[in-house]
């Protein structure tokens, strides 16, 4: 088991890579404890879990709104859940944002932790502090920062995951590699067959390193005034895209690279053969890199983006594999470039 600590202006998180869900009694506290799970979690693992109270969810980017929160607030209030009880969210990464944001919400504050079971939460959604739910079908429009105080990251769990749910973690772990480890980027392209197969000490590689990525940057920049704005790479249009079409968030995010990348290039930061070599991974790990999209509904999606100022939106580009810039882009200019990509 590796260790790594995440400092936070409130409290420190602390991340187990290749903890067991087992062992989670043993980091919970005394008192009221509540569970939050989704059904297909409790379906596999419920075998594994403390013998504490459950409120299980549905599954899917459809229930992590406002209305799931709301029918969560009325099961903690039925259990008397109390500021000194504790919350943990035991799932992907919906369930760590929904369990996350009810716990910073509830009487101002309970105590949380998480239990990540899926390679996309375990190297990205369950890491870092920010917890939040969709609104009107726009992706964490409402939210907080708040830190866990521990997430298990439990390697077995991914056995059981679907295939197109382990490739939506491969993109956030390209993601990390592009921003800011030019190593992880190569181990990657050496490795990736290996890490489609789910080679143990491969993925316990990857999730450790994407997460020390993730975990310095939070560290420098908690609540996203600078640094942290990096950990964006492909999401502006990605959420654009998975609002639009509804496909999969790592999928998404995977095109929403693609667009970076080539704007990166086109503006003259990036090198051809990095451009190629990113598009090239991506296309080995099985990803999604041109999915059919109306431009003019993508664009308005942009428009309404939380990082969008006046005419331009802050956008993060690459100086090379392993170095990322923010700048402010104008929105003609996405535009332009999504016509003539897809």
């Amino acid at each position: 088991m590796k260790v790594l600590e995440i400092h936070g202006s409130t409290s420190d998180s602390t991340i187990l890579i290749g903890e067991s869900l087992r062992n989670l009694q043993k980091y919970l506290p005394a008192g009221k404890v509540v569970i939050i799970t989704d059904t297909n979690v409790r379906h596999y693992y419920s075998k594994d879990f403390p013998s504490r109270e459950v409120i299980e969810i549905g599954t899917g980017e459809k229930i992590k709104d406002l209305d799931t929160v709301k029918d969560i607030y009325g099961k903690l209030l039925d259990l008397e859940i109390e500021r000194s009880s504790f919350i943990v969210g035991i799932g992907g990464g919906i369930v760590c944002d929904i369990a996350g944001f009810v716990a910073s919400t509830y009487l101002r504050g309970v105590r949380f932790g998480f239990v990540s079971s899926t390679l996309l939460s375990q190297v990205d959604a369950s890491i870092g502090g920010k917890n939040g739910v969709n609104y009107r079908g726009y992706k964490n429009m409402v939210g907080v920062f708040s830190q866990p105080e521990f997430v298990i990251c439990d390697i077995k769990l991914l056995e059981t995951l679907p295939e197109r749910e382990i490739l939506c973690g491969f993109a956030e772990v390209v993601k990390h590699a592009v921003i800011g480890d030019a190593d992880l980027f190569s181990y990657l392209e050496e490795h990736y067959e290996e890490a489609l197969g789910l080679n143990t000490d491969v993925i316990e590689k990857l999730v450790y390193d994407s997460i020390v990525i993730k975990s310095s940057i939070v560290n420098k920049d908690e609540k996203e005034k600078g640094e942290r704005r990096k950990l964006n790479f492909g999401h502006t249009f990605g959420h654009a895209i998975e609002k639009t079409i509804g496909i999969p968030h790592g999928e998404a995010v995977s095109a929403g690279m693609v667009v970076a990348t080539s704007l990166s290039e086109k503006r003259g930061h990036l090198p051809v053969k990095d451009a190629e070599r990113i598009k090239g991974l991506l296309k080995k790990l099985n990803l999604t890199t041109r999915p059919q999209v109306d431009p003019e509904t993508v664009v308005d999606a942009l428009r309404r983006d939380k990082k969008r100022k006046g005419d331009n939106i802050g956008f993060v580009l690459l100086q090379g594999i392993g170095s990322a810039v923010v700048e402010e882009i104008p929105i003609r200019e996405l535009e332009t470039l999504i016509k003539e990509l897809f």
